[in-house]
């Protein structure tokens, strides 16, 4: 499919490009305007003059995005294997069978696995995978740009140093989830291999075996030290294909700046240093998207079967990914209604049954689960929706508008008041990202105005829809937005950014005059200033997560790991800790994570005040943690053992004290 316009580029002008440079400053300051507290009316006025200078800018040609790169007019004809795809359905209706009964097994795992490779050699296209010949490998590595590839490392290196530094302080204590996925972890220990993890309104199975192979390889054990190095290694894991959908929606200088952007960024920062399954959305939204895009600019039937193969494990990992089957069905609504051949649109029917077919294969244990179990499976995302007689609270159409439009404020503006994954009610971007994202959303209608590209439409429509877990909180809007449940949007909407960035440095570097001495001072000028806006992202992010995040999640969880070194001190001591217990407390800790700090995954050291008159049957000594709130308690205690010393445990967290309730004889 060829566009019938001429895809606009920079021109070539003696006079200097202001008005680029005029829009970014007005975009600039008006998102430092929506910093905390915000300044709203301010903001979109600076915002409304910034983006008069965008589209002037782009009517005079000086700031337009990056070319596509070329989509094929060619019809492939590429034939199926009917028999290893007639040998791959007995493997996978067996394995479907035995998957019943919500366990792996040697058995099913095996006959899942030769199914699904039956199925794929049936599917997968030789004429692509000739590019991975010795040949063609020898000459990537002749020709090669070296120097580029250091810099993509050197981008990569610190994506992790965002992720993996002070990991073990920054989130600082676990909750009740992390309690939930460790014994669910330490279950898989013991053997239980489930498919579907019912604990906590249910969960998907990737995190709990990841992390189990983590704490192997690592040595971490079952700990909340282990689920954070996991999910900070699954946010790592998505930057190649970051960079890929970079360079598939332009050149590789937008994967670069996508790459950086994303890689420093607070939004996936922090949801991958969370612990729990977040970051499974943006790895495979990122790795979907991506081989959709490709396989549909290239009509490549191994970027499908790829395509279907991550959305399938995707499903696997976190609740709100099931939104991205919508996505592929819209990008091939898209792509069919902008392609005029109707021979590529029958084929375009074909690949996108070989997406479903292949998600379907992936998708087959739980899929078995969901048959069985269709209620627990769809608890969790059906509560969200008021459909397990939760009530929503007021208008169903009202509370839906009111979300979607909350949740698109989100980058810009408030992402949310969820403590535990987020700085509340701050934009979801910097300001830098901010900005560009502004500006490139303007350059992307603009673009498609006049160009007709499917692709421009696709971006734009994806994030809406990628935000749709969040906004389908209806009977809970109070938890929309959620930087977790709408992460993957966080790759659409970077990518966004990374394009405008691409674009205002590509306008000045063509738009001198070779010859005149114009260029090389325009591109040291664009150079430094880009270099400068990315240094204060690089700021901002890490003040973001590494500073104010990890302050204002100190002082909204509590300190199960001062609990721990409480109890541990007593276990030292006397030699056992069957005679600590803690009182629990509406809005305390969980009274099993101290526990797990000391590597006792199923002890819960709860002690109810109906259970207060068993321990006189306990040789003592004993020690007794409480509330500093509990007045009820500490009257009890001191009835029951009035010998027993009470002390204060003064805590590092200011508000977070507790008291010691100590019997020694």
């Amino acid at each position: 499919m060829q566009n019938e316009q001429l895809p606009l580029q920079a021109i070539n002008t003696r006079s200097f490009p202001w008005r680029p440079l005029a829009a970014l400053f007005f975009a600039l300051i008006a998102q430092i305007f929506l910093e905390p507290p915000a300044h709203e009316w301010i903001s979109i006025a600076l915002y409304l003059i910034a983006i008069v200078f965008v589209v002037w800018s782009f009517m005079r040609r000086e700031w337009t995005l990056p070319l596509h790169p070329i989509e094929t007019t060619q019809v492939k004809n590429q034939p199926l294997r009917i028999l290893p795809l007639l040998a791959s359905l007995p493997w996978l209706g067996a394995a479907f069978y035995f998957f019943g009964g919500n366990q792996f097994t040697i058995l099913n795992l095996s006959l899942w696995v030769a199914g699904l490779m039956f199925f794929i050699v049936a599917l997968k296209s030789n004429t692509d995978l000739s590019r991975f010949s010795k040949e063609r490998l020898k000459s990537f590595f002749l020709k090669a740009d070296w120097e580029w590839a250091v810099l993509l490392l050197a981008v990569f290196a610190l994506a992790a140093f965002f992720r993996f530094y002070r990991l073990s302080e920054v989130p600082a204590e676990p909750f009740s989830d992390h309690a939930e996925k460790l014994l669910d972890i330490y279950d898989i220990s013991h053997g239980q291999t489930s498919i579907f993890f019912i604990r906590n309104t249910g969960r998907e199975a990737i995190q709990m075996y990841w992390t189990f192979l983590i704490a192997k390889l690592f040595g971490t054990g079952i700990s909340f030290f282990s689920l954070k190095l996991g999910t900070a290694l699954l946010g790592l894991f998505a930057l190649p294909f970051v960079y890929l959908l970079g360079k598939e929606f332009g050149n590789p200088l937008v994967g670069f700046f996508a790459l950086f952007m994303f890689g420093i960024a607070y939004w996936p920062n922090v949801i991958s240093r969370i612990g729990l399954r977040f970051p499974l959305y943006p790895l495979f939204a990122a790795s979907t998207l991506l081989y959709l895009t490709r396989g549909l600019r290239t009509h490549s039937r191994n970027d499908f079967l790829l395509c279907g193969l991550s959305l399938g494990l995707g499903l696997h990992g976190y609740t709100p990914f099931r939104i991205m089957p919508f996505v592929v069905l819209a990008a091939f609504i898209l792509f069919i209604l902008h392609t005029k051949s109707k021979e590529i649109r029958l084929q375009a029917v074909g690949w996108l049954t070989i997406i479903a077919l292949s998600a379907l294969m992936v998708f087959l244990p739980l899929l078995r689960y969901w048959q069985e179990h269709p209620d627990i499976f769809s608890l969790r995302a059906f509560s969200r929706l008021g459909s397990t007689g939760t009530q929503i609270p007021g208008s169903l159409w009202s509370i839906f508008f009111s979300n979607f439009w909350h949740a698109l404020l989100m980058f810009n503006l408030d992402d949310g008041n969820i403590w535990v994954n987020s700085l509340p009610h701050r934009p979801a971007l910097d300001v830098v990202t901010g900005a560009f994202f502004v500006i490139g959303l303007v350059l992307l209608i603009m673009r498609y105005a006049r160009q007709k590209d499917w692709r421009d439409l696709f971006l734009l429509i994806s994030i809406p829809i990628l935000l749709m877990p969040s906004i389908l909180s209806l009977a809970f809007p109070d938890e929309n937005p959620a930087l977790n449940r709408a992460g993957g949007a966080s790759v659409a909407v970077i990518l966004v950014s990374a394009l405008a960035v691409e674009a205002l440095i590509a306008g000045y570097v063509h738009s001198a005059e070779s010859g005149n001495g114009s260029k090389a001072k325009r591109t040291l000028f664009i150079y430094t200033l880009t270099g400068i806006l990315i240094a204060v992202s690089c700021y901002q992010n890490y003040d973001l997560v590494l500073r104010q995040f990890d302050k204002n999640y100190r002082i909204g969880s509590w300190n199960s790991s001062e609990m721990a070194k409480v109890i541990s001190f007593f276990g030292d001591a006397y030699g056992e800790t069957d005679t600590v217990w803690i009182v629990p407390y509406n809005q305390w800790v969980d009274t099993r994570l101290p526990a797990l700090w000391m590597g006792i995954p199923n002890r819960d050291f709860a002690l109810w005040p109906n259970q207060f008159v068993s321990t006189l049957y306990e040789p003592a000594p004993k020690m007794i943690l409480f509330n500093l709130q509990d007045v009820e308690t500490e009257k009890f205690l001191k009835q029951l053992y009035p010998n027993g010393s009470l002390s204060r445990y003064t805590s590092a967290t200011i508000g977070k004290d507790f008291m010691v309730f100590f019997v020694e004889k």
